[in-house]
């Protein structure tokens, strides 16, 4: 800060060393002026001039910390012409208090239209879902069971994208819809599962469910949002007539890891740092219509929220593991700051 001070003031050190200068030369040239001291002059002025420098340090880098530290009261007081200042600092001040303002006033406006822009979409995803109800009950009666496998297929995945962006809307406001309780593994990623059932069926893809038993504190709905993208990616990237494998097990610290493996065309390491971006499709991503990059940013952000870590191994044609490390009682405890 001091340096800063100096820098900004080197005028008056200049125009302080030209003045010095001048009253040298006088007392060299002017005879009248040999009984004075030019030592004496000299330290004087630089003493004073010191000392002036000094106070006007404290002063204004003072009147600064306090400006920055209350920078919005302050140009409250600016705009509302009720602030004492000097004339060039009214000027200055009142300039800046402005503009600071007219930025504030447009931030407000744009939160308030972002936020009835989410409440309508948000009603717009709750008015999609009845029909979308209403087809999935209807197709209980197509009699022609191919005819019905592939409409619960393309209903299935309209599905998963309307649930997609109902969560997508919420994400910001997790904090407040989320309710952290014991959980136990085994129910969610069964109803998982049985609601893939006709995707999985068409494909003709598998699960080896081993070691389910574990239950663990988060919440359930957004633990299965997390647990759904993983495996509509799964599926999606598996070829026909193969498995997808999910177990769980303990690490070195307690904490519980669940597993999730298929057995697909795999990630390309170039995209392993990537996947979890918003709207990153990676190489594989770019062959595929498919592919939007949202499920795994959800996810992951999702799981970020929560304090569940989401690792993932994969080299391209052997597959993929997604493995979910769930927090220990103490560091939810940090995360919820109780």
């Amino acid at each position: 800060m001091l340096l800063l001070f100096i820098r900004e003031r080197l005028a008056w050190l200049g125009f302080f060393i030209f003045i010095l200068a001048i009253l040298n030369i006088l007392f060299a040239l002017d005879i009248g002026l040999e009984d004075i001291s030019t030592l004496y002059v000299n330290i004087s002025l630089l003493i004073s001039f010191t000392l002036f420098f000094v106070w006007r340090y404290i002063v204004e880098v003072g009147k600064l910390k306090d400006f920055l530290g209350n920078m919005e009261n302050y140009l409250d007081e600016i705009h509302k012409s009720r602030l004492a200042l000097l004339p060039f600092q009214e000027v200055y001040f009142r300039k800046m208090g402005a503009i600071f303002y007219e930025k504030k006033v447009e931030l407000n406006q744009a939160k308030v239209q972002l936020q009835e822009y989410s409440d309508e979409l948000l009603a717009w995803v709750h008015e999609v879902k009845a029909p979308l109800t209403a087809i999935n009950l209807m197709l209980e009666h197509v009699e022609d069971l191919e005819l019905r496998r592939k409409l619960e297929n393309e209903w299935l995945r309209l599905h998963l994208l309307v649930d997609q962006q109902l969560h997508q809307t919420r994400l910001h406001s997790i904090e407040k819809d989320n309710y952290l309780t014991e959980v136990e593994l085994k129910p969610i990623i069964y109803k998982e599962i049985r609601a893939m059932q006709a995707w999985c069926i068409e494909k003709g893809i598998g699960f080896d469910v081993d070691n389910l038993t574990e239950t663990v504190l988060t919440d359930s709905k957004w633990l299965a949002f997390i647990v759904r993208q993983i495996l509509s990616n799964a599926i999606k990237y598996s070829p026909a007539d193969s498995e997808i494998i999910i177990w769980t097990e303990a690490d070195a610290t307690e904490a519980i890891l669940l597993h999730i493996k298929d057995t697909g065309i795999g990630i390309a390491s170039e995209d392993l740092p990537r996947i979890f971006q918003k709207s990153y499709t990676g190489i594989i991503g770019r062959e595929s219509t498919q592919s939007t990059g949202m499920g795994l940013y959800l996810a992951y952000n999702v799981a970020q929220k929560l304090g569940i870590r989401i690792h993932v191994q994969s080299k391209i044609g052997e597959g993929s593991l997604f493995t979910l490390r769930f927090p220990l009682q103490n560091e939810y405890a940090k995360l919820t700051g109780r």
